[in-house]
């Protein structure tokens, strides 16, 4: 799948619909292969006074914190600087049950481990904007987080909806990952972020690892809007 986004050729089908930014579904050939992607290009961010522009950026630097835990939880995502509207990210579009989100699989306790996960993930890459909707759950029943344009900044922005594990303890077996990047982050993130954003990103693990337990809420900017 890397191969085919880093040089397949890219056609645009259309724009994701509800997407603030410019958000769009293409269709990815190379040789025999062909998948969907969701391409994210520069062009198309709208200007935020709190964040940096080059928000696609973060989406690849979010893909790569994922896979240095080995955690899997964000679709492969790669830059593309030929974008058809200029440099962005594209990322392996998942084919879904897209009428489930967080809320729906809260109510599955077969599913906690995974929704524990991705809320200690969205700790580590401080979510500014974790919506409901930016749950997924697989037609094969694996769960994505998807989204992460608002992430990884240096200053405190966490925002998500999931708190229903507020005062439990961080899942044990994950610590050790959480520990290796502390020490060790993904050296590609040099490319992609500014090197206090990094700085931030390992202090974050290293607080995690001194009080392991899920954060309550401290007020009612802890949440996004809208929630799903």
């Amino acid at each position: 799948m890397r191969d085919l986004l880093r040089r397949g050729e890219i056609e645009v089908k259309g724009r994701m619909p509800w997407s603030s930014n410019g958000t769009y579904l293409v269709h990815l050939c190379l040789g025999e292969e062909e998948d969907a992607a969701i391409y994210k290009p520069h062009a198309g961010e709208r200007p935020l006074w709190d964040y940096p522009t080059g928000l696609y950026r973060r989406e690849v630097a979010v893909h790569a914190v994922s896979e240095a835990l080995g955690w899997g939880l964000v679709p492969e995502t790669v830059l593309r600087e030929d974008g058809p509207f200029g440099p962005g990210s594209l990322q392996h579009f998942v084919p879904a049950h897209f009428e489930e989100h967080y809320f729906t699989m809260l109510e599955r306790p077969e599913l906690h481990d995974t929704l524990k996960l991705i809320c200690l993930f969205d700790l580590l890459i401080n979510n500014g904007d974790r919506k409901s909707g930016h749950c997924l759950r697989g037609e094969d029943g694996r769960i994505w987080g998807i989204d992460h344009g608002l992430c990884l900044h240096e200053e405190p922005k966490l925002r998500t909806v999931i708190w229903d594990f507020a005062g439990q303890p961080l899942p044990a077996d994950r610590l050790a990952d959480v520990a290796r990047l502390a020490s060790d982050p993904p050296a590609e993130l040099a490319d992609l972020l500014e090197p206090e954003e990094i700085d931030a990103l390992r202090a974050r693990a290293a607080a995690i690892l001194r009080r392991p337990f899920f954060p309550r809420v401290m007020s009612g900017r802890a949440y996004p809007w809208p929630l799903v």
